[in-house]
């Protein structure tokens, strides 16, 4: 019976794709290396590990959106879920490598976008969990069919600048907001009342001149 370990060899973002879209090449390894597999319907959940890194003064501040003020991180800094993702390893037997495609949105309602946005630099500390359904020849050369150990996982730092790299070619100096219609359609007639030609233009003139800038790079808080 297979017995298989997962590792992350690399990430990178799919150039030319419909939507952003990273790639995680995934080594996949059966300890029973003359053993054949015939496929694997494989399911991955990928947290992201927030306690994990260090976030300096300027990262703090945005985000305490998600997590609130810094002096109470030892509480509410916590693991987040990023997203589910589903794929078919083909046939292999010893190890091979698969192409594990994650689709990454820039809506700033979802906390993984914001979590994301709000590093400058440095690594997301991932952690994928694995689960899903195994097809392999036995001895007698009978299919068989075993499911993955809920505890198979893997480790993987993702660089932040694959992240702002991709979202910037898909979205060049922009960013996506989400709206409620009945929000949307008051600040449409804010917009026509004022004569604004854009809705950049209407945000601004509502926000203040004088907004406080956040805090300075610099300072760092281990977690």
């Amino acid at each position: 019976m297979p017995e298989l370990d997962f590792h992350v060899e690399d990430a990178a973002a799919v150039p030319y794709a419909e939507t952003p879209l990273l790639n995680f090449r995934l080594r996949v390894a059966n300890q029973t290396a003359a053993e054949p597999v015939h496929s694997i319907r494989l399911r991955c959940q990928i947290m992201i590990e927030a306690p994990r890194r260090r976030y300096r003064a300027d990262e703090q501040a945005r985000l305490r959106d998600l997590f609130g003020e810094p002096e109470l991180w030892q509480r509410s800094l916590k693991s987040t879920l990023w997203t589910n993702t589903n794929i078919i390893v083909p046939p292999f037997t010893g190890s091979t490598v698969a192409d594990l495609p994650v689709p990454c949105t820039f809506d700033f309602n979802v906390a993984a976008t914001k979590y994301f946005a709000a590093l400058d630099s440095g690594e997301v500390p991932l952690l994928l969990l694995f689960s899903g359904t195994v097809f392999y020849e036995a001895s007698n050369g009978l299919l068989q069919v075993t499911q993955i150990p809920w505890e198979k996982e893997a480790h993987y730092r993702l660089p932040v600048i694959i992240w702002q790299e991709m979202m910037e070619k898909y979205y060049p100096n922009s960013a996506w907001l989400c709206l409620r219609r009945d929000a949307f359609d008051r600040l449409y007639r804010y917009k026509l009342r004022r004569g604004l030609p854009t809705f950049e233009a209407a945000l601004e003139s509502l926000l203040p001149a004088d907004e406080e800038p956040l805090p300075a790079d610099g300072g760092e808080m281990i977690h």
